[in-house]
Protein backbone atom coordinates (compact mmCIF):
# COMPACT_ATOMS: atom_id res chain seq x y z
CA UNK A 1 0.00 0.00 0.00
CA UNK A 2 1.16 3.60 0.02
CA UNK A 3 4.07 4.88 2.06
CA UNK A 4 1.25 7.83 3.12
CA UNK A 5 -2.15 8.16 2.53
CA UNK A 6 -5.06 9.89 4.20
CA UNK A 7 -6.11 7.06 6.45
CA UNK A 8 -3.25 7.30 8.54
CA UNK A 9 -3.26 10.80 9.87
CA UNK A 10 -5.99 13.69 10.82
CA UNK A 11 -5.47 16.91 9.43
CA UNK A 12 -3.37 18.03 12.36
CA UNK A 13 -0.42 20.55 13.00
CA UNK A 14 2.00 18.08 12.53
CA UNK A 15 0.52 16.52 9.53
CA UNK A 16 0.76 20.03 7.82
CA UNK A 17 4.08 20.68 8.74
CA UNK A 18 5.21 17.41 7.29
CA UNK A 19 3.77 18.41 4.21
CA UNK A 20 5.15 22.12 3.55
CA UNK A 21 8.40 20.24 4.58
CA UNK A 22 7.86 18.41 1.45
CA UNK A 23 6.77 20.74 -0.74
CA UNK A 24 9.91 22.59 -0.12
CA UNK A 25 12.51 19.80 -1.18
CA UNK A 26 9.76 19.71 -3.85
CA UNK A 27 10.54 22.92 -4.67
CA UNK A 28 14.39 22.61 -4.02
CA UNK A 29 14.86 19.49 -6.45
CA UNK A 30 12.51 21.04 -8.96
CA UNK A 31 15.43 24.03 -8.87
CA UNK A 32 18.44 21.94 -8.58
CA UNK A 33 17.45 19.42 -11.73
CA UNK A 34 16.50 22.31 -14.21
CA UNK A 35 19.42 24.33 -13.20
CA UNK A 36 21.58 21.05 -13.88
CA UNK A 37 20.39 20.27 -17.17
CA UNK A 38 20.03 23.62 -18.60
CA UNK A 39 16.00 22.96 -19.31
CA UNK A 40 13.49 22.80 -18.21
CA UNK A 41 9.92 25.02 -16.64
CA UNK A 42 10.57 25.93 -12.76
CA UNK A 43 8.25 28.71 -12.49
CA UNK A 44 5.41 26.44 -12.99
CA UNK A 45 6.64 23.39 -11.12
CA UNK A 46 7.18 25.87 -8.03
CA UNK A 47 3.34 27.20 -8.05
CA UNK A 48 2.13 22.70 -7.54
CA UNK A 49 4.42 22.18 -4.89
CA UNK A 50 1.75 22.23 -2.38
CA UNK A 51 -0.58 20.25 -4.37
CA UNK A 52 1.44 17.42 -5.33
CA UNK A 53 2.59 17.03 -1.56
CA UNK A 54 -0.86 16.61 -0.45
CA UNK A 55 -1.50 14.64 -3.30
CA UNK A 56 0.94 12.09 -2.93
CA UNK A 57 1.94 11.98 0.64
CA UNK A 58 -1.20 11.85 2.13
CA UNK A 59 -4.25 11.58 -0.28
CA UNK A 60 -3.43 8.69 -3.31
CA UNK A 61 -3.24 5.67 -2.95
CA UNK A 62 -0.34 3.77 -4.34
CA UNK A 63 2.34 1.34 -3.69
CA UNK A 64 6.18 2.35 -5.26
CA UNK A 65 7.29 -1.11 -5.14
CA UNK A 66 4.11 -2.22 -7.07
CA UNK A 67 3.98 1.14 -9.55
CA UNK A 68 1.54 -1.27 -11.77
CA UNK A 69 -0.65 -2.18 -8.75
CA UNK A 70 -4.41 -2.49 -10.10
CA UNK A 71 -6.12 -0.74 -7.32
CA UNK A 72 -3.89 2.56 -6.55
CA UNK A 73 -5.42 5.63 -7.71
CA UNK A 74 -4.41 7.47 -10.60
CA UNK A 75 -2.71 10.61 -10.87
CA UNK A 76 -2.21 12.75 -14.28
CA UNK A 77 -0.32 15.48 -14.64
CA UNK A 78 -2.11 17.44 -17.42
CA UNK A 79 0.09 20.40 -17.47
CA UNK A 80 2.92 18.23 -18.48
CA UNK A 81 5.65 20.73 -18.65
CA UNK A 82 5.56 20.79 -14.33
CA UNK A 83 7.39 17.40 -14.84
CA UNK A 84 10.33 18.49 -12.49
CA UNK A 85 8.04 18.59 -9.63
CA UNK A 86 6.40 15.28 -10.63
CA UNK A 87 9.36 13.26 -10.44
CA UNK A 88 10.81 15.11 -7.28
CA UNK A 89 7.54 13.76 -5.77
CA UNK A 90 8.04 10.27 -7.06
CA UNK A 91 11.30 9.79 -5.68
CA UNK A 92 10.82 11.32 -2.24
CA UNK A 93 7.58 8.26 -2.77
CA UNK A 94 10.32 5.87 -3.75
CA UNK A 95 9.63 4.98 -6.71
CA UNK A 96 13.01 5.75 -7.68
CA UNK A 97 16.29 6.81 -6.49
CA UNK A 98 16.74 10.64 -5.71
CA UNK A 99 20.10 10.45 -7.38
CA UNK A 100 17.96 9.45 -10.94
CA UNK A 101 16.16 13.84 -10.74
CA UNK A 102 19.83 15.03 -12.00
CA UNK A 103 19.80 13.35 -14.97
CA UNK A 104 16.65 15.06 -16.28
CA UNK A 105 16.35 15.58 -19.78
CA UNK A 106 19.90 13.63 -20.24
CA UNK A 107 20.15 11.24 -22.83
CA UNK A 108 18.89 7.28 -21.64
CA UNK A 109 17.57 9.44 -18.41
CA UNK A 110 14.07 8.11 -17.12
CA UNK A 111 13.01 11.13 -16.79
CA UNK A 112 11.82 13.30 -19.98
CA UNK A 113 11.27 16.89 -20.61
CA UNK A 114 7.51 15.69 -19.93
CA UNK A 115 6.16 12.74 -18.45
CA UNK A 116 6.85 9.35 -20.21
CA UNK A 117 4.81 6.64 -18.89
CA UNK A 118 7.09 4.14 -20.49
CA UNK A 119 10.24 5.26 -19.18
CA UNK A 120 9.23 6.55 -15.53
CA UNK A 121 8.29 4.34 -12.85
CA UNK A 122 4.93 6.05 -11.27
CA UNK A 123 3.87 7.87 -14.44
CA UNK A 124 0.42 7.08 -15.23
CA UNK A 125 -0.37 9.13 -18.49
CA UNK A 126 2.36 10.53 -20.98
CA UNK A 127 2.01 13.99 -21.22
CA UNK A 128 2.86 17.26 -22.73
CA UNK A 129 0.66 18.45 -25.32
CA UNK A 130 -1.57 20.78 -23.13
CA UNK A 131 -5.57 19.91 -22.83
CA UNK A 132 -5.43 16.09 -23.12
CA UNK A 133 -5.13 15.48 -19.24
CA UNK A 134 -8.31 15.63 -18.30
CA UNK A 135 -9.52 13.31 -21.33
CA UNK A 136 -7.22 10.41 -20.16
CA UNK A 137 -8.85 11.09 -16.55
CA UNK A 138 -12.06 10.48 -18.11
CA UNK A 139 -11.45 7.26 -19.76
CA UNK A 140 -9.86 5.91 -16.56
CA UNK A 141 -12.39 7.04 -14.27
CA UNK A 142 -15.31 5.21 -16.64
CA UNK A 143 -13.72 2.04 -16.31
CA UNK A 144 -13.17 2.02 -12.78
CA UNK A 145 -17.12 2.49 -12.76
CA UNK A 146 -17.39 -0.47 -14.91
CA UNK A 147 -14.97 -2.67 -12.73
CA UNK A 148 -16.46 -1.67 -9.50
CA UNK A 149 -13.02 -0.68 -8.45
CA UNK A 150 -13.08 2.25 -5.82
CA UNK A 151 -10.21 3.92 -7.12
CA UNK A 152 -9.83 7.43 -8.14
CA UNK A 153 -8.25 10.00 -10.22
CA UNK A 154 -6.76 13.12 -9.86
CA UNK A 155 -5.82 15.34 -12.72
CA UNK A 156 -3.49 18.69 -12.55
CA UNK A 157 -4.07 21.59 -15.58
CA UNK A 158 -2.73 24.29 -16.09
CA UNK A 159 -4.61 27.66 -16.19
CA UNK A 160 -3.38 28.70 -19.88
CA UNK A 161 -3.94 24.75 -20.59
CA UNK A 162 -7.43 25.79 -20.44
CA UNK A 163 -7.32 27.78 -23.32
CA UNK A 164 -7.30 24.46 -25.18
CA UNK A 165 -10.99 23.18 -26.68
CA UNK A 166 -10.58 19.93 -25.45
CA UNK A 167 -10.90 20.44 -22.29
CA UNK A 168 -13.63 21.95 -22.11
CA UNK A 169 -15.38 18.87 -24.13
CA UNK A 170 -13.87 16.77 -21.47
CA UNK A 171 -15.78 18.91 -18.45
CA UNK A 172 -18.80 18.76 -20.63
CA UNK A 173 -18.62 14.69 -20.97
CA UNK A 174 -17.80 14.36 -17.26
CA UNK A 175 -20.07 16.09 -16.17
CA UNK A 176 -22.64 14.64 -18.66
CA UNK A 177 -21.68 10.99 -17.65
CA UNK A 178 -21.71 12.23 -13.24
CA UNK A 179 -18.43 10.77 -13.23
CA UNK A 180 -17.43 11.32 -9.31
CA UNK A 181 -14.86 9.38 -8.94
CA UNK A 182 -12.89 12.13 -10.74
CA UNK A 183 -11.16 14.77 -9.37
CA UNK A 184 -9.43 17.85 -11.77
CA UNK A 185 -7.12 20.38 -10.02
CA UNK A 186 -6.76 23.81 -11.90
CA UNK A 187 -3.14 25.46 -10.91
CA UNK A 188 -4.46 28.64 -11.45
CA UNK A 189 -0.96 30.56 -11.14
CA UNK A 190 -2.55 33.28 -14.04
CA UNK A 191 0.61 33.68 -15.76
CA UNK A 192 1.48 31.45 -18.78
CA UNK A 193 4.09 31.11 -21.54
CA UNK A 194 3.97 34.43 -22.89
CA UNK A 195 2.11 36.47 -20.51
CA UNK A 196 -0.88 36.98 -17.91
CA UNK A 197 -3.86 34.62 -18.66
CA UNK A 198 -6.39 37.12 -18.71
CA UNK A 199 -4.79 39.49 -21.21
CA UNK A 200 -3.67 36.72 -23.42
CA UNK A 201 -7.33 34.92 -22.84
CA UNK A 202 -9.75 36.09 -20.14
CA UNK A 203 -10.72 33.14 -18.28
CA UNK A 204 -12.95 34.90 -15.66
CA UNK A 205 -15.22 34.27 -14.27
CA UNK A 206 -13.90 30.81 -13.98
CA UNK A 207 -15.50 29.30 -11.06
CA UNK A 208 -19.10 30.31 -12.94
CA UNK A 209 -17.54 28.56 -16.10
CA UNK A 210 -17.26 25.43 -14.21
CA UNK A 211 -20.85 25.13 -12.54
CA UNK A 212 -22.34 25.99 -16.24
CA UNK A 213 -20.77 22.75 -17.37
CA UNK A 214 -22.17 20.96 -14.43
CA UNK A 215 -19.29 20.33 -11.54
CA UNK A 216 -18.85 20.83 -8.17
CA UNK A 217 -16.51 24.13 -7.38
CA UNK A 218 -14.08 24.48 -4.56
CA UNK A 219 -12.02 27.62 -4.50
CA UNK A 220 -8.93 27.40 -2.43
CA UNK A 221 -5.53 28.92 -1.62
CA UNK A 222 -3.46 26.05 -3.36
CA UNK A 223 -0.57 27.09 -1.04
CA UNK A 224 -2.49 26.42 1.70
CA UNK A 225 -1.91 22.60 2.99
CA UNK A 226 -5.20 22.80 5.04
CA UNK A 227 -7.13 24.01 2.60
CA UNK A 228 -5.55 21.53 -0.24
CA UNK A 229 -6.64 18.60 2.25
CA UNK A 230 -9.93 19.97 2.63
CA UNK A 231 -10.92 20.17 -0.71
CA UNK A 232 -9.52 16.82 -1.59
CA UNK A 233 -11.76 15.45 0.98
CA UNK A 234 -15.13 17.54 0.23
CA UNK A 235 -14.56 16.22 -3.73
CA UNK A 236 -14.46 12.51 -2.69
CA UNK A 237 -18.16 13.03 -0.96
CA UNK A 238 -19.65 14.70 -3.95
CA UNK A 239 -21.88 12.52 -5.65
CA UNK A 240 -23.27 12.32 -9.29
CA UNK A 241 -20.82 15.52 -10.93
CA UNK A 242 -17.28 15.32 -10.96
CA UNK A 243 -15.65 18.47 -8.59
CA UNK A 244 -12.83 20.32 -9.89
CA UNK A 245 -10.65 22.30 -7.32
CA UNK A 246 -9.65 25.99 -8.50
CA UNK A 247 -6.51 26.24 -6.38
CA UNK A 248 -5.17 30.21 -6.43
CA UNK A 249 -1.18 30.04 -6.67
CA UNK A 250 1.75 31.93 -7.44
CA UNK A 251 3.88 31.26 -10.27
CA UNK A 252 7.61 30.48 -8.61
CA UNK A 253 6.08 29.92 -5.44
CA UNK A 254 8.62 30.09 -2.67
CA UNK A 255 11.70 31.98 -4.38
CA UNK A 256 11.10 35.53 -4.05
CA UNK A 257 13.00 36.41 -7.20
CA UNK A 258 10.52 34.63 -9.96
CA UNK A 259 7.36 35.46 -7.61
CA UNK A 260 8.63 39.29 -8.50
CA UNK A 261 9.45 38.50 -12.27
CA UNK A 262 6.40 36.75 -12.72
CA UNK A 263 3.97 39.62 -11.26
CA UNK A 264 5.69 42.05 -13.31
CA UNK A 265 4.74 40.44 -15.86
CA UNK A 266 8.26 38.85 -16.97
CA UNK A 267 7.72 34.89 -18.17
CA UNK A 268 11.43 34.22 -18.75
CA UNK A 269 11.28 31.40 -15.78
CA UNK A 270 8.24 29.85 -17.75
CA UNK A 271 10.17 27.58 -19.89
CA UNK A 272 14.06 28.90 -18.60
CA UNK A 273 16.10 27.51 -15.71
CA UNK A 274 18.19 29.63 -13.35
CA UNK A 275 21.92 30.05 -14.04
CA UNK A 276 24.04 28.51 -11.35
CA UNK A 277 24.52 32.08 -9.48
CA UNK A 278 20.47 32.80 -9.41
CA UNK A 279 20.36 28.86 -7.77
CA UNK A 280 22.53 29.46 -5.10
CA UNK A 281 20.89 32.71 -4.17
CA UNK A 282 17.11 31.14 -4.76
CA UNK A 283 18.44 28.15 -2.34
CA UNK A 284 19.05 30.37 0.06
CA UNK A 285 15.77 32.61 0.07
CA UNK A 286 13.63 29.50 -0.98
CA UNK A 287 10.85 29.42 1.68
CA UNK A 288 7.85 27.70 2.63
Amino acid sequence: MAPFNKKMAPHDSELIKRLSEIALIIRRHSLIMTTKSGSGHPGGSLSCADILSAIYFHQLRYDPQRPDWEERDRFILSKGHAAPALYAALAMAGFFPVEELWKLRKIGSILQGHPDMRKTPGVDASTGTLGQGLSIGIGMALAFRLDKKSSRVFVLLGDGELDEGQVWEAAMSASHYKIDNLTAIVDYNRQQLSGCTERIMSLEPIAEKWVAFGWHVIKINGHDIKQILDALDEAELVRGKPTVIIAYTVKGKGVPMLEKSFLAGDCKYHGTPLSEAELTKALEELYV
